[in-house]
């Protein structure tokens, strides 16, 4: 471990809790000789974590647990549909800014009083959400909320190769990888019941006592490392105003494009040339820095470079299927937000059962990348599951696929963790932890784009070659149009025959939307057997090696 691995006064304290395990073997190749110490794991340690891990959990929870129940907050704001995208948006848009952030900070403040700041702060956002009566005070809120909490993410992760030996880093990143995926995966349906059973102001109010005690025992039981306040001084601005501008526009133009039709927009024009300016800058003050605000570096070791593009498109399979799921339940079958809720429970489900075999293996195999690949092929089986999906598939038909997408998120997770953190040297683990989950949440913003574009598309394309058989000189189109028409006569008298025409098209509609994520499923189902080729890529790392310290 590095020199500051513990506060101020306790020094001799922490390094009695390290005991010694023999030569450093390096990653993959790593030539450290002598003698190198691991954590020893206290309870006063494991509680600290566990308070650390659970403040990540919310944060992470309340970017679903809040967009299943947009509606209901739309008619609390009197807001208009258009308006209300803005609640996810701006917390969104805050939360990755934070995240890369979050290493600079951890190293300048130290573990502890990030953390502590981050959930505080969290905590107290929320409950201003809960009191929130227009759509500007609302938005205000969930920004302060997204950028506070968003430290708390890569914080978390980090302190995972800090606290624990490798030995038990398998496991431990079970326990994490389960809290990252199961929180958006349960999200629709925690948002569901509380909105369906007390009102939309609760999904932000289950944070306040939650919060509180997770902010009381980081500043009380958190003693990781110590601080760095001379980095306070170096802070670059520069780079500081230009990755915010590089990264909230980009996030806004991926959560915006397909809604406002990409390049026609003027927004999204001038967004993204304010994207490409502000990335451009940045990495100039990146590379060019005497003390850069995000160490790049970390970039130099392979597995953690492809390690982030396997990370990116597993937040594809990860936010992109948690969004397609209720919206084809919503959109097709007509549920409300406590069905989609009781539908789509089970791929947490299977996520909580498979994290502790996922566990063992990581212990048991040699090679973490036979993990990877099954789990990514396990993606790729569940969409081609989907590809059949027809409008009347419910909890049944949708069992087999959400359990699959269960199980390879957890397969994924957890060793992609391990070969793309594990093997960093521990002064590079802040930096690389932020930089590492903004690479998963920036794969969900461009899959999500990408997802709303193709349906959108798609949809167009369904309609137009249904519309070919539904036109009158159509056999079927004019036997059913009557018979629709005499059903609806009772009910409706001279408007039955305008009512059976709506309905056709709504059929229509209904039925290109249906075809259209028939597509959708199977080309996800191809990117995730494609991505399989870079895991070969990834080197095996040694079995109980510890990262060379230089």
């Amino acid at each position: 471990m590095s020199s500051d691995a513990s506060p101020p006064g306790a020094r001799s304290a922490a390094d009695l809790t390290r005991v010694p395990t023999g030569p450093a073997a390096g990653s993959s190749g790593g030539s450290g000789a002598g003698t190198h110490t691991e954590p020893k794991v206290t309870a006063r340690r494991l509680i600290a974590f566990f308070a650390l891990v659970f403040g990540m959990f919310m944060a992470i929870l309340d970017i679903q647990i809040v967009s299943s129940s947009l509606s209901e907050i739309q008619a609390g704001l009197s807001a208009s549909p258009d308006e209300i995208s803005w609640v996810q948006t701006s917390y969104l848009i805050a939360e990755v800014i934070m995240i890369p952030l979050s290493g600079f900070l951890a190293r300048a403040l130290s573990t502890r009083v990030l953390f502590s700041i981050s959930a505080a702060g969290f905590t107290l956002a929320s409950a201003l959400c809960a009191t929130a009566t227009t759509l500007p005070e609302m938005i205000a809120y969930r920004a302060l909320q997204g950028f506070i909490g968003g430290g708390m993410i890569p914080t978390a992760f980090a302190a995972a190769y800090t606290v624990f030996p490798r030995s038990k880093q398998p496991a431990i990143m079970a326990l994490v990888g389960l809290t990252v995926t199961l929180a958006p995966t349960i999200g629709p349906t925690v948002g569901g019941y509380l909105t369906q059973l007390l009102s939309w102001h609760w999904l932000f109010l289950i944070n306040v006592v939650p919060g509180a005690i997770a902010t009381l025992l980081a500043w009380t039981l958190v003693d990781f490392d110590e601080p760095e306040t001379g980095l306070l001084k170096k802070l670059d601005y520069v780079a500081l105003a230009a990755m915010g501008v590089m990264l909230g526009s980009l996030e806004y133009v991926l959560e915006e494009g397909a809604k406002d039709d990409w390049f026609q927009d003027a927004t999204i024009r001038t967004l993204s040339v304010a994207a490409v300016v502000g990335g451009l800058l940045f990495f100039w003050r990146s590379f060019t820095a005497k003390t850069p605000l995000i160490d790049l570096s970390v970039y130099r070791n392979r597995n953690f470079a492809v390690g982030s593009l396997l990370t990116f498109v597993m937040g594809v399979g990860l936010y992109g299927m948690t969004y397609l799921y209720p919206v084809f339940l919503g959109r097709v079958r007509g549920y409300d937000s406590l069905q989609i809720g009781e539908t789509v429970f089970v791929s947490g489900l299977f996520m909580f059962l498979t994290a502790p075999v996922v566990g063992v293996l990581g212990r048991k195999l040699s090679d973490p990348r036979w993990l990877i690949a099954g789990g990514f092929l396990g993606f790729a089986l569940s969409c081609v599951d989907l590809t059949y999906i027809t409008k009347d598939w419910a909890f049944g038909e949708l069992f087999i696929p959400q359990a699959l997408r269960g199980v390879a998120l957890m397969m994924c997770m957890v060793p992609i963790n391990v070969v793309s953190l594990g093997t960093l040297p521990p002064q590079q683990l802040k930096q690389a932890s932020g930089l590492f989950n903004l690479m998963r949440n920036l794969g969900g913003a461009f899959g999500l784009a990408f997802i709303n574009t193709f349906l959108n598309d798609r949809q167009d394309l369904h309609m137009l070659r249904l519309r070919e058989h539904v036109i009158w000189g159509r056999q079927v189109a004019e036997e059913q149009l009557p018979a629709m028409t005499q059903s609806l006569q009772g009910r409706l008298g001279s408007d039955a025959e305008l009512a059976a025409i709506k309905q056709l098209a709504n059929s229509v509609r209904q039925q290109g939307l249906v075809l259209s994520f028939g597509d959708l499923f199977f080309a996800l189902a191809i990117l995730f057997v494609a991505i399989v080729a870079l895991v070969p890529l990834v080197r095996r790392p040694n079995q109980g090696a510890a990262a060379p310290a230089h």
